[in-house]
């Protein structure tokens, strides 16, 4: 194998163990030494690569929020569909894509909580959720509401269940349960928005 690849597993391998680190225990209480023992390697490398757990941090946090977002804008600017497409794609692409980050809303939201203006300025979240194609096309189907309140349940229910899994998943029953009414949960979302759009 070759160096760079090398260099490049070893890095990798430390943000996850960071990842799932700063998950459980908070970046507070988190340790250097704890996030080198997830990733099975010794203090002094993960020192070489990050220098410090705040910069590990900022940089792990900053994959993680690109990743949340990332899903997002592209979809409710996209002026070429309609709401209904758009209603889709953001769901399906949030749910498969927190499917296979379940970890993403809870780290994610920690940050949000104790630096909000540097994630809006971060991600422009101003422009994006008043300018966008989307709230647009809200803003035309029902002047008489805010289309901030079909955002925020449209996000609500994507991420709400896996914010609840630790309560909810077993309620549900196994693992694949769950999986399965999350998958269905990618139909009936925008349904459920298409209702309260179009009731008088």
């Amino acid at each position: 194998m070759a160096k760079a690849e090398l260099d490049l597993t070893t890095e990798q391998k430390i943000k996850e163990a960071a990842v799932k680190v700063f998950t459980q225990k908070g970046y507070g209480n988190a340790r250097t030494r704890d996030i080198a023992e997830e990733s099975g390697i010794n203090l002094a490398l993960l020192n070489y690569y990050f220098r410090s757990k705040e910069k590990l941090f900022q940089i792990v946090m900053a994959e993680r929020i690109d990743k949340l977002f990332s899903v997002l804008a592209p979809v409710l600017n996209d002026s070429s569909t309609t709401l209904e497409q758009k209603l889709e794609k953001v769901t399906d692409n949030y749910i498969s894509m927190l499917i296979e980050h379940p970890d993403l809303p809870i780290f994610v939201l920690s940050e949000i909580r104790n630096n909000p203006e540097q994630l809006a300025n971060r991600f422009q979240a101003k422009k994006l959720l008043t300018e966008s194609v989307f709230i647009k096309q809200i803003a035309e189907r029902r002047s008489d509401i805010s289309p901030f309140h079909f955002l925020m349940n449209l996000l609500g229910m994507t991420l709400f269940p896996f914010l609840a899994k630790p309560i909810l998943q077993p309620i549900a029953g196994s693992e694949g349960n769950y999986i399965a009414l999350l998958e269905q949960r990618k139909k009936l979302i925008p349904k459920w928005i298409r209702l309260m759009l179009d009731e008088t």
